[in-house]
């Protein structure tokens, strides 16, 4: 099976051993499966693009700067791996390339603009991928934010036009904490690419591929 799996940056502020965990889960499910991992910026890439706009930096040149965390973080992901390739890929088609040889490969952002999330639903796209794992700070989409209303309902799956509609309207609220950016949920939508939402936790990923009832399922 083909995967493509959005990792947060949070992963990487837990330490060596934290990022062990998760290459060790990777390095098991890439030993039968073809695997793509985009990790995220998390807390450095935030301190830096912060540090910046206070030097004057416009949000083009802030963009950039993620991008080059993420892809120190897929480096350090990529180390810690036994199965993926050690280059990190700039585009798809390098990463496409690269699957040809190994079976796990790792990346980082790719274009301006684009979030964690986007570029994963992007790469799945590309790649023709059956599943998108999409490992969050949360255990799945919620009819509201659950940090706001406790009486918020979990959905266990969900289509992807009804998680474009939440989306949207839950982005018109001011300090709104959404699951994804709209910008994935359409591409999502668009190619039809089943995916799950799940916290991101290494075992969490076991229990997905294993078909155990966790986070929120999109498809049709």
């Amino acid at each position: 099976m083909r995967l493509v799996l959005s990792l947060g940056g949070s992963v990487f502020e837990g330490g060596a051993e934290r990022i062990r965990s998760f290459a060790r889960v990777l390095d098991e499910i890439s030993s039968e499966n073809e695997l793509f991992v985009v990790v995220g910026g998390g807390k450095l890439a935030r301190e830096l693009i912060g540090k910046a706009r206070e030097l004057g930096a416009n949000e083009a040149m802030c963009d950039y700067i993620g991008i080059a965390v993420t892809r120190i973080n897929a480096m350090l992901l990529a180390i810690a791996m036994r199965n993926s390739a050690k280059r990190i890929p700039e585009n798809f088609i390098e990463a496409q390339e690269l699957s040809k040889n190994y079976s796990a490969v790792v990346m980082g952002g790719t274009f301006p603009g684009h979030t964690t999330d986007a570029t994963s639903a992007l790469l799945a796209e590309f790649v023709n991928a059956d599943l998108l794992l999409n490992a969050t700070s949360v255990d799945g989409v919620y009819s509201e934010d659950p940090k706001k209303n406790p009486n918020a309902r979990k959905f266990e799956r969900i289509t992807p036009s009804e998680l474009v509609k939440l989306i949207a309207n839950s982005s018109m609220e001011a300090g709104a904490n959404v699951v994804m950016d709209l910008l994935s949920a359409k591409i999502i939508e668009r190619s039809r690419i089943r995916t799950v939402i799940f916290r991101g936790e290494p075992e969490n990923i076991l229990k997905v591929l294993r078909g155990e009832r966790i986070g929120t399922v999109v498809e049709f």
